[in-house]
C-alpha cells in the first residue's frame, strides 16, 4: 500500500513541476503579486493621509494675540499676519494654496481674561481649512490642539499626564504587534491557503474525471484508499507551498502597510521559534483538511468548472470564520470547546499565536481534530472512488 501512495503521490508531484507555467502561477506569483500590491497600498497611503517629513504648514493670521504668539515658536508653522475682509485668504486656502487661515477676535486676550463661564457669548475663533489637502487638515489638527491646551491653562485645577518624560500608555510593543497581527493575519492565511488548494484539488479529481484519466487510475491493482492518500499528501504539499509564497509576500510588506496606515513600525522579532512551529503545524493540519474537504465536492463533479460552482459556497464559509475573532470580545478566554470545531479552530490557534496567548493544549486539540476530519473525508473519498456512479456519472 505504501508504493502505491507513493506511485501517486509522485505522479501527481510530476504533473504539477513539470507544468512551467501553473509553477508560477500557483507558487511565486500570489507572493510577488501580494507583496507588490500591499507595499504599493502602504506607500500610496502614506502619501495620501501623511505628511511629508519637513514640510512647514503655511499659516495666515489675524488678529494674533501675543498668548498665542508665543505658543507658536514651538511648532513647525510659517506664520504671516494679515488684515482685511480675509476674502482673499479664503480662497487662498480653497485653493490649496496656503493651509490654514486663523481669525482671532480683535481683542482677544482682554475678552478671554473678561469672560466668565456660562456668562454670555464666549469669544470665538474662526479657523478655516481645507479637508481635501492633507498638510491643511494636519495643520488645522495642530492649531485646534494649541487652542485646546491654551484654553484649559486659563482654568488649570490639575493636570493629566502633564510629565512629558513618561510614557503612561504601558501597552508593550510586543502586545500591540499581537493585537494587529491577530486581527487581519488569520484571515489571509486561510484565504491563502483555500486559494492554494482550490489551484490544485478541482483539477486531480474533477479534472481527471473530464479527461477520463481516472478510470485507467481506478482499474490499476491499488486500493482506493492509497489512490485517495496519494492525491491528498501531494495536493496538501503543493497547497500548502503556495500558501508559503502568498504568506511570505503579505510578512514582506506588512512593514510598509501598517507605516501606511498608522505611521507607525511593526516588529515581527517577539515571535519565538516555537510561535512559528506552532504556526507552521496548524497550517498544515488546515492545508491537508481544506485538500480533503475539496477533494471529496470535486469527486461530484463532472468537471473542473462543475467542480468550481460546487466548492464555491465553501469559501464564503471560509471567509465567514475567518472573520468570527475580528469580533471576539478583548481577551475573553475562548472556551475549548470551540477548538473541536474544524477551520475555525484553525482561524482560533492563528489569532492567539499571533497575540501570544495560545494554549499548546488547545493546539494540539486543534490538530488532532483535523487529522482526524482529515481521515474521515478520505474513507469518504475512499467509497466515492469505489462507487462507480459518482466516479462515471454522465
Amino acid at each position: 500500500m505504501k508504493n502505491n501512495i507513493y506511485t501517486i503521490f509522485r505522479k501527481e508531484m510530476a504533473r504539477f513541476f513539470k507544468d512551467k507555467r501553473l509553477v508560477i502561477t500557483t507558487l511565486l506569483l500570489p507572493g510577488i503579486m501580494i507583496f507588490i500590491m500591499y507595499t504599493f497600498m502602504g506607500n500610496m497611503m502614506k502619501q495620501q493621509f501623511g505628511v511629508a517629513d519637513g514640510y512647514i504648514s503655511e499659516v495666515y493670521i489675524k488678529n494674533l494675540p501675543a498668548t498665542i504668539n508665543s505658543k507658536l515658536d514651538k511648532v513647525g508653522l510659517s506664520i504671516e499676519t494679515v488684515d482685511g475682509d480675509l476674502e482673499a485668504e479664503k480662497k487662498l486656502v480653497s485653493e490649496k494654496e496656503i493651509d490654514l487661515l486663523v481669525n482671532f477676535p480683535e481683542n482677544f486676550d482682554e475678552e478671554v481674561a473678561e469672560y466668565k463661564t456660562g456668562e454670555g457669548k464666549a469669544p470665538q475663533v474662526e479657523i478655516f481649512y481645507n479637508s481635501a489637502k492633507t498638510e491643511s487638515s494636519a495643520a488645522y489638527s495642530m492649531f485646534t490642539d494649541i487652542l485646546s491646551n491654551y484654553e484649559t491653562e486659563l482654568s488649570n485645577k490639575f493636570d493629566v499626564n502633564a510629565d512629558e518624560k513618561i510614557s503612561y500608555d504601558l501597552a508593550a510593543k510586543e502586545d500591540m504587534t499581537g493585537k494587529m497581527f491577530g486581527s487581519m493575519l488569520p484571515m489571509l492565511l486561510m484565504i491563502f491557503i483555500w486559494s492554494g488548494c482550490v489551484a490544485v484539488a478541482p483539477e486531480s479529481i474533477a479534472g481527471e474525471k473530464e479527461r477520463g484519466t481516472i478510470a485507467t487510475l481506478l482499474v490499476t491493482p491499488m486500493s482506493r484508499q492509497a489512490l485517495a492518500l496519494g492525491k491528498i499528501f501531494a495536493l496538501s504539499i503543493i497547497a500548502f507551498l503556495s500558501g508559503v509564497s502568498s504568506s511570505i509576500g503579505t510578512f514582506a510588506s506588512l512593514p510598509a502597510m501598517y507605516q501606511g496606515m498608522s505611521g507607525g513600525g511593526i516588529d515581527t522579532a517577539f515571535y519565538s521559534g516555537k510561535d512559528f512551529a506552532l504556526l507552521f503545524v496548524v497550517i498544515i493540519s488546515t492545508t491537508i483538511l481544506m485538500v480533503a474537504l475539496i477533494s471529496v465536492l470535486s469527486a461530484f463533479a463532472k468537471s473542473v468548472k462543475e467542480s468550481a460552482t460546487i466548492i464555491s459556497p465553501l469559501m464564503i464559509v471560509i471567509m465567514v470564520i475567518s472573520l468570527l475573532p475580528m469580533f471576539s470580545k478583548g481577551d475573553t478566554e475562548t472556551p475549548v470547546t470551540m477548538f473541536i470545531i474544524p477551520l475555525y479552530n484553525s482561524v482560533l490557534c492563528m489569532n492567539e499565536i499571533f497575540k501570544f496567548s495560545y494554549s499548546s493544549i488547545n493546539v494540539i486539540i486543534s490538530v488532532v481534530v483535523n487529522i482526524v476530519f482529515t481521515g474521515i473525508l478520505v474513507l469518504v473519498l475512499t467509497k466515492m472512488f469505489d462507487s462507480e456512479k459518482v466516479m462515471f456519472s454522465k
